[in-house]
């Protein structure tokens, strides 16, 4: 009787604890409310399954408990019961996929007008890049790493020289605006996750990863690495600030190009002369990436 009962509360003390907590979702400051759909789905239908399991298991503790005189069947099978096991544990699962694979096929799936940015990870500080007029990343590698180039890229790729490098870890964005966010890594495994928007995505070294979102609100967020990445993991930490799109603009024209950067440093892109190159007025669209 006393598991029995300890079982009950426990089930009570956990719904009370979901209703009344402090701790849940931050406000949406993006397009994925279909992510939040999701979760709440899995929620509601784990929490039907934990309630009525343990208050199943408690009733059960109760009305087949010992008593003097009673004796315990044995029934080694029971079709129906693994049928209708089969079915609710299947239709369980199936209701907690589907409104995720729909979420994710959306969260894949770019917008033919999504701008583009890239997001570089290192340990532990993260590190910008916009395409300049012609709409393209150019190449980049960490074989082209060096203290001039920390971005790592291709000097000889024509795409990049007008690329805009921003390296601090505070990131701007232009509010209802698609924007197709790419991810590299230089050392270790990472992940961009700002939890307003709800989106993230590890950056694993050696390949290129995605994922596009839009920012429905302005305002300051910040951005948290969210795979542990070493020692210093904790720190990596950065911000994003979400403004209307004339002050974005402002803004993106006043960073450098990968063509100035060069030349400040004594050596510019190959083939390039020591005139740098103007930024762009305005993020442009997505018409390619880093290859």
């Amino acid at each position: 009787m006393a598991v029995a009962i300890v079982i009950a509360l426990l089930v009570l003390g956990s719904i009370a604890f979901h209703i009344l907590s402090p701790w849940w979702q931050t406000p949406l400051a993006s397009n994925w409310g279909s992510i939040d759909h999701a979760l709440a789905i899995t929620l509601w239908i784990c929490a039907v399954a934990f309630v009525s399991l343990n208050l199943f298991l408690a009733w059960s503790i109760v009305r087949y408990r010992h008593r003097a005189g009673h004796g315990a069947h044995y029934d080694p099978e029971n079709a129906r019961l693994e049928k209708r096991l089969t079915l609710w544990t299947g239709l369980g699962i199936a209701g907690m996929l589907a409104p995720g694979l729909i979420a994710w096929h959306q969260y894949v799936t770019v917008p033919a007008n999504a701008a583009i940015v890239e997001a570089t990870g290192q340990q532990w500080q993260w590190g910008f890049r916009f395409p300049g007029k012609d709409g393209v990343l150019g190449t980049a590698n960490v074989r082209h790493i060096t203290p001039e180039n920390p971005f790592g890229l291709n000097p000889r790729d024509p795409h990049g020289r007008d690329d805009i490098l921003v390296e601090s870890s505070e990131l701007r964005l232009p509010v209802d605006r698609p924007v197709k966010m790419v991810l590299r890594s230089k050392d270790v495994l990472h992940d961009f996750y700002v939890p307003q928007f709800r989106a993230k995505m590890d950056l694993v070294p050696g390949i290129v990863t995605y994922f596009w979102m839009t920012p429905t609100r302005t305002g300051t967020f910040e951005i948290l690495c969210a795979e542990l990445c070493g020692i210093g993991h904790h720190m990596m930490r950065g911000t994003v600030i979400v403004e209307k799109g004339a002050d974005f603009d402002v803004w993106l024209a006043q960073q450098p190009t990968f063509t100035q950067l060069m030349a400040e440093a004594g050596s510019p892109p190959a083939g390039v002369q020591m005139a740098a190159a103007t930024p762009p007025a305005s993020i442009a669209p997505n018409a390619g990436g880093t290859r």
